[in-house]
Parts: C-alpha cells; sequence; structure tokens
C-alpha cells in the first residue's frame, strides 16, 4: 500500500478539507484529492462524503482512518529500527509557543535540540492566539493559562507567577500603590485575548481566594508586546509573567509594585491530540521542551 496515499488521506481527515490539507502538505488541491480517489478505488470503500461545503469520513473511512494512522507509526518506526545515533530523527514539527516564552526560553535553547537531531525540522509559530491544534495541523503546543480544549491530552508542567508591574514616569504622576484602596485611583492596562472581550481587573488574593477589583483603564491590547509596551509607556499598571521584564527591572524602565497582592499563578501545560502512534520525533521534541521549561520554572 502506497504510504503517501494514506499520509494524504490522513490529513484530509484530520482537517476535514481539501484545501486546508493541501496547504499543510505543500500540494496541489486536485493531487490531494486525486490521491484521496485512488486510496479509495484500491481499498474498494468510500473513505470521505464530500459535498461542495464540507468533507467528513464515511464509518468506513473512521476505521480505516486508525488502522492507517497505526499504520504510518509502525513504518516510521521500522524506517529508524537499527538507527541507534540519535541524530537518526527526522521529519518536520510544527510547534505553537507564548511569543514571550519562545523568546526568553524556548529558542535560546533550541539550537542544542537541533544540534542532537541535525535532520529535524522546526516549523514555529509564536502567537498569543489560541491556536486550534489539529485543524491547524500543530504537532504540540504550550499554553499558559487554564485550558478548554476538549479531546486533548495535556502535560503540566508547573506553574508561573504573576508579578505587578509600572514605569517610573507612571508612579511620578500617579504615586505608589501600597494598598487595594489606593488602586481605585490608578489605571490598569487591560489584555483581552479578543478585542470586544469582557477586560478582567487586578486580581490579588485576599487570604483565602483570588478575588478581583474592577479598575479603569484607558487602553485594552491583545498581545503581550503591545501590554508590555502600554506599560513602559506609563498607561497603567500590568500583572504579568516576569519573563523577559526582569531585565527592565534591571535596566530602571519597570518598577515591581505592590508584591503583597499578585494574581493567581498561570499553570503552564504541553497540549498534544493523542498519545496513540506518536512519532519518536515529537516524544523526543516534547520531552526536551518539557525539560526546558520545567527548569524555567523551577
Amino acid at each position: 500500500m502506497d504510504l503517501d496515499l494514506l499520509r494524504i488521506y490522513v490529513k484530509v481527515a484530520a482537517l476535514s478539507s481539501f484545501t486546508a490539507a493541501a496547504g499543510q502538505l505543500g500540494l496541489p488541491k486536485a493531487r490531494v484529492s486525486t490521491s484521496v480517489q485512488r486510496l479509495e478505488a484500491d481499498i474498494g470503500v468510500r473513505l470521505l462524503h464530500r459535498t461542495t461545503r464540507t468533507v467528513r469520513m464515511t464509518p468506513d473511512g473512521e476505521q480505516f482512518l486508525e488502522r492507517a494512522e497505526a499504520l504510518l507509526a509502525e513504518a516510521e518506526e521500522l524506517q529508524t529500527l537499527f538507527q541507534k545515533a540519535p541524530t537518526s530523527l527526522r521529519g518536520r514539527l510544527r510547534v505553537d509557543l507564548p511569543t514571550g516564552f519562545a523568546r526568553h526560553v524556548v529558542i535560546p535553547r533550541l539550537p542544542e535540540f537541533l544540534a542532537a537531531h541535525p535532520l529535524l525540522e522546526i516549523e514555529l509559530s509564536s502567537t498569543d492566539r489560541r491556536v486550534d491544534l489539529v485543524h491547524e495541523g500543530f504537532d504540540c503546543v504550550l499554553r499558559i493559562g487554564r485550558l478548554h480544549d476538549s479531546g486533548l491530552v495535556a502535560r503540566p508542567l508547573g506553574e508561573l507567577p504573576l508579578v505587578n508591574f509600572a514605569s517610573p514616569a507612571y508612579l511620578k504622576r500617579h504615586g505608589v500603590p501600597l494598598t487595594l484602596d489606593h488602586l481605585r485611583s490608578h489605571r490598569l492596562v487591560r489584555y483581552v485575548q479578543t478585542l470586544g472581550a469582557t477586560p478582567s481587573g487586578w486580581e490579588y488574593h485576599d487570604g483565602e481566594r483570588y478575588c478581583t477589583l474592577d479598575m479603569p483603564g484607558v487602553i485594552t491590547v491583545t498581545h503581550t508586546d503591545a501590554y508590555e509596551a502600554a506599560c513602559l509607556a506609563g498607561l497603567g499598571m500590568i500583572q504579568a509573567p516576569a519573563i523577559g521584564l526582569r531585565q527592565m527591572v534591571d535596566a530602571g524602565q519597570l518598577v515591581e509594585v505592590m508584591p503583597g497582592f499578585t494574581g493567581e499563578p498561570m499553570p503552564v501545560s504541553l497540549v498534544y491530540a493523542s498519545r496513540r502512534n506518536m512519532p519518536k520525533r515529537l516524544q523526543a521534541f516534547m520531552d526536551w521542551l518539557a525539560g526546558v521549561t520545567t527548569a524555567f520554572l523551577r
């Protein structure tokens, strides 16, 4: 059986789209469609229901998908069965990381991983947007914050503490807050993932639980770079992980404020689609990424 046809079918089935599969595989859409038709002809069953708007698996297609994924995983394992050196890992990995974590934690360490596995290629997306792991074709994603995805596997790696920051110029204009009552006359830079969403206020622990205090703000942003820039510009205070910000504190660009009133630490998780039939290259990368992350969080 032609493994290339299997790979194409598995991608189409995962994305429910010939167009999206063609884009991720770097193939013409016509070739992807023809390949699935050839596979159906070879095995003598219809694998996909096609309409002008949707593509979905038939019951036979669902059963075939499970066996196809297992066969592809076995083929990859067989290819490297007698290759003992770590450099035998090959192929491409598509990964998504939070922007700050990618810049300050992972990318500086990435050369060591690629030096050990020079035949691997990594496609790295760095965004604050919550990507769709399955439909956008990611092998794994690192997420900071609470998880809401169903049907995915999450590997907890630790927690990222939040710290409160303000610029010296802001504190000169508005004063240094020392109590929760002081915050009522201060401004907060608001962060949301999508404009139009309700921004949260100042989060703090009252001794028993985490609470939120509503605060005024003149700017709402959707990206961590803009969040930090707004704080540096004196537009308000922020509550953020200290990744990349400690050096700004050391340089006198930012000041830590109200250390006794910080928000709830943010869980850090490695998320992927399934434990079943996992390629060795993905397992190796996730183990390395988990090690780098947990070492940073200690």
